[in-house]
């Protein structure tokens, strides 16, 4: 055989030996994207000049004087976080107006400059230590459009400007959970992300780097393509950038209140109300996406007190709802291996059997439940491809929910149903598939005992 042939011949060997999968159901999450995605909530806060001009999007112009809120006060935010059922917090380091809000040595646009503290005041600082002092991740949103800062309009210097703050927020405030970035104002724009990104790397090895699929191919985690909050379609978590294929479980946003993501005075009408939060709530989480709710202090520094009651409101309601799972009175036959996905436990699951299978509980007596909660072992790839829940009623299984894709957790709605049994019902699977909670929940009833109380 001619050497140029056997070459070729190995060549090609290596290739298909090594090549990365290229299936849908083969692509698997890392370690870190599995423990992000088990903490479905987080806020994140929008705090700067804004803040003090009654606006959203600042030209860079501002002078950093204007920047001086006499009580901030940090404890507060993550507290009221934590309140509203946030596992994590990230800070805006720096908007689109390029004001830092850490003492960075590669401007003089930042807090520094500001009457804030004398400027020796650094925000993130405040922020990282109040987040894990509380119990929360932290992490930063860095934003690539710079209106400010003289060296945009060079890519090359600006790209190494961008680098060096990077550098600063990723080596000097402790862990982060989430490096933010954000497209706006970058159309027709290019970054040198993968070089921003293996300057994070070398800090932050674990850190989720977010970002909308068009602005960075190679993120772990993407913008769900709004900013209501809700995720309006099935829920993949690999996906398809023109052949490239990647795990990246959608992130939905959205501010607490309506369309501002900063402060405004007079603004209370614009508040969530909690019936909204707990439907957007059903339609993120709920549909396997992470929460990201914008949360807003005001002029002095404090999130305002209607905004942290809200959370708090809402933190209870998930809490309340969700808090007596029915699943686990259900009677298990001896060495039913199906019970460790009715254990409460999401660190048990069930391994499927290939292709199609059934999870089916039984009652002792009847039970009412409007809701189902269904979680997927992700570990080796997002496998269940069709599903139905089915109640035992009149002699016969008629289904109360359908949809394909289930992932980190499903939330399946439904008019209130008594049976004495249920089942979940696999309808098609790659593979063996894994479940690691299947739950029933009336939700109606927990709400009414919450409100007797």
């Amino acid at each position: 055989m001619p050497s140029r042939i056997l070459a070729t011949l190995c060549t090609l060997f290596i290739v298909l030996t090594f090549a990365p999968a290229q299936s849908f159901p083969d692509v698997r999450p890392s370690p870190a994207q599995l423990e992000w995605q088990d903490l479905e909530i987080g806020v994140i806060i929008h705090f700067s000049t804004n803040t003090f001009l009654n606006r959203e999007w600042g030209d860079g112009t501002a002078s950093p004087s204007v920047f001086n809120p006499a009580h901030v006060d940090t404890d507060q935010w993550m507290e009221a976080a934590k309140a509203g059922g946030a596992k994590y917090a990230v800070l805006v380091a720096k908007h689109h107006d390029g004001f830092a809000l850490f003492p960075s040595t590669h401007t003089d646009y930042s807090v520094k400059a500001s009457p804030w503290m004398n400027g020796k005041g650094d925000l993130v600082r405040l922020a990282s230590d109040s987040a894990h002092k509380t119990g929360l991740g932290f992490g930063v949103y860095l934003s690539p459009w710079d209106r400010h800062d003289s060296r945009y309009p060079d890519p090359k210097a600006y790209d190494t400007y961008y680098l060096s703050q990077l550098t600063e927020l990723s080596s000097h405030y402790g862990l982060l959970t989430e490096f933010w970035l954000d497209g706006a104002g970058s159309a027709g724009r290019t970054y040198d992300f993968d070089k921003i990104v293996q300057e994070l790397r070398t800090y932050q090895p674990n850190t989720i780097v977010f970002a909308d699929t068009a602005l960075y191919k190679n993120a772990d985690a993407r913008w769900v393509g709004s900013e209501n909050g809700t995720v309006p379609y099935e829920n993949w978590n690999v996906i398809d950038r023109a052949g490239y294929l990647r795990w990246r479980p959608v992130e939905a946003d959205t501010p607490l209140r309506k369309l501002h993501w900063f402060w405004h005075p007079n603004d209370e009408s614009s508040l969530l109300s909690l019936d909204e939060l707990l439907d957007i709530y059903t339609k993120t989480v709920g549909r396997g996406a992470q929460l990201m709710l914008g949360i807003a202090p005001d002029n002095t520094g404090r999130l305002p007190e209607s905004d942290v009651a809200r959370l708090r409101e809402f933190g209870e309601a998930v809490k309340r709802i969700y808090s007596n799972n029915l699943a686990v009175n259900a009677t298990h036959a001896p060495n039913d291996a199906t019970v460790a996905a009715t254990d409460n436990n999401p660190d048990t699951f069930w391994s499927a059997p290939d292709r199609h299978a059934t999870l089916e509980l039984r009652f002792n007596k009847p039970v009412t439940f409007d809701r189902t909660v269904t979680m997927e072992w992700l570990n080796e790839g997002q496998r269940i491809q069709d599903y139905s829940i089915e109640a035992w009623q009149d002699g016969a299984w008629k289904q109360i929910a359908h949809a394909r894709a289930i992932g980190h957790k499903k939330i399946d709605l439904f008019p209130a149903v008594t049976t004495q049994r249920v089942r979940l019902n696999l309808l098609s699977t790659v593979g063996s598939a894994g479940v690691r909670e299947f739950q029933l929940y009336d939700g109606t009833q927990n709400a009414a005992v919450a409100k007797a109380k």
